[in-house]
């Protein structure tokens, strides 16, 4: 490996580094503005957990920089209602008690004269789940341009009206869509020569009008081959920067239907065929840019991906052990950690499989799927996540509502140190799968290329 391949390499994981410290950055302000807004005061807003590399005080705010960066925080005043009546003496609490007894201690130290008014419990419901959702709308908004910029600034890869390949003939599709899978690939003398091999047509070759018709995309292309089936029609194309006309006699045959993604309609196990218009020619595939309009659909795909794989995350991280130390190949599409995108980063960075504007490309892609991760993994109804913190302040509003309606005695503010034990096991369990991933990205890490 040479210097300026390990120098890029270094630059990628670089800037996948530095994309991940500044999502959690952005993500903690999405906490910290509205706590502000709302009069909560905050003690700290830190990036990252462990010892402390750099912090500095603004006003009644500390704010820092922490050693290791997998996450952050925004210290609020009041995170905890006090305890209800008189606290047990230590003696007399089990370990989990000591452990909330400490935690509710800890607070204490923090509070200072005038914070009654200003604890993040004694807000509205509707204000608290402002701020517990203002961190993972910051990660959605940042996914959101990263897929508009990928759309409409790079585009998306699109067939063109380029010609990728030639097919020498034409050879017989199968209607059953399974021995269509073993189709011969080579012709044979019974073959009829495909059409646009008979035209002088060549891989690399720009299809500029048929029929009479300009083409601006491979869509139109098609449509008008197939609906010149057995008839002679005049070609342009260009090649080498010179066109050429040609003719070519589009050969009716039985094809696949295709939908609207371009795959073929299998109904029952067979293809479902037509006759149309068929020359033998393959598009190149190139990154052409979309209007806004497809931004909302392809949101919404990434965000159904990534719910995709939170739902079966279990599953795909015990998957992804049992890849790690055995012959089982790892899935492409299943989790991987910080180490794994820094590694794509820097595999993208170093390969010549692609141009410089696919690699910036495939860059910002890293960059909004990593945010939207953040997005729809934060809002797991879990604690410590902003989810579970969502949840108790929804379970709050609902049993003091149904308190109130049934002339109860009001229920009080929702404690999450009740719940603390589950939160320890929630903690270890992302701790486990993060060795798990972690060790997966270094073993058997997935490869782009």
């Amino acid at each position: 490996m040479s210097a300026v391949t390990v120098l890029l390499y270094v630059v990628g994981v670089l800037i996948a580094a530095v994309a991940f410290v500044l999502s959690i950055a952005l993500h903690e302000v999405g906490h910290l503005v509205p706590a502000k807004l709302f009069k909560v005061r905050v003690r700290q807003y830190m990036v990252g957990f462990g010892r402390t590399i750099f912090s500095r005080r603004r006003g009644e705010t500390e704010y820092g920089l922490k050693a290791v960066p997998l996450g952050g925080y925004v210290a609020m005043v009041g995170m905890y209602p006090p305890a209800k009546g008189e606290a047990p003496s230590v003696d007399s609490t089990g370990l989990f008690q000591q452990a909330v007894t400490e935690t509710r201690s800890q607070e204490d130290l923090h509070s200072q004269p005038g914070d009654e008014d200003r604890a993040f419990y004694k807000l509205p419901v509707y204000k608290r789940l402002i701020i517990m959702l203002g961190g993972p709308f910051m990660n959605l908004v940042i996914a959101v341009v990263c897929i508009a910029v990928l759309i409409m600034g790079f585009g998306r890869e699109a067939p063109t009206t380029q010609i990728s390949t030639v097919n020498e003939c034409v050879i017989q599709v199968e209607a059953d869509a399974e021995q269509a899978q073993q189709t011969r690939t080579r012709c044979t003398e019974a073959d009829t020569e495909a059409p646009a091999h008979a035209a002088g047509l060549e891989p690399g070759d720009r299809v500029v009008s048929i029929n009479g018709q300009e083409v601006g995309s491979w869509e139109e292309l098609t449509t008008i081959i197939r609906e010149q089936g057995n008839r002679e029609v005049p070609l342009v194309y260009e090649r080498d920067g010179q066109e050429t006309t040609t003719t070519i006699t589009p050969l009716l045959t039985e094809r696949p239907v295709m939908d609207d993604n371009g795959d073929a309609v299998v109904e029952g196990g067979q293809y479902v065929l037509q006759e149309v218009g068929f020359i033998g020619v393959s598009p190149r595939f190139d990154l052409v840019p979309q209007p806004v309009t497809e931004v909302p659909g392809a949101v919404w795909d990434a965000l159904s991906n990534v719910a995709g794989v939170l739902w079966r995350l279990p599953v795909n991280v015990w998957n992804t052990a049992v890849s790690t130390v055995t012959d089982a190949p790892r899935d492409p599409n299943g989790p991987m950690s910080v180490v794994g995108v820094g590694r794509i980063s820097g595999e993208v960075a170093t390969t010549d499989q692609l141009n410089l504007r696919e690699k910036s490309a495939t860059l910002v892609g890293l960059i909004g799927s990593v945010n939207m991760a953040l997005f729809a993994f934060n809002l797991l109804p879990l604690l410590p996540l902003d989810g579970g913190h969502v949840a108790g302040a929804l379970w709050e509003k609902l049993r003091r509502s149904f308190a109130k309606l049934t002339g109860r005695k009001d229920p009080g503010p929702f404690d999450p140190l009740k719940l603390l034990p589950l939160t320890y096991v929630v903690v270890g369990c992302f701790l486990v799968m993060t060795v798990v991933l972690v060790l997966a990205d270094i073993i058997e890490p997935v490869r782009l290329f």
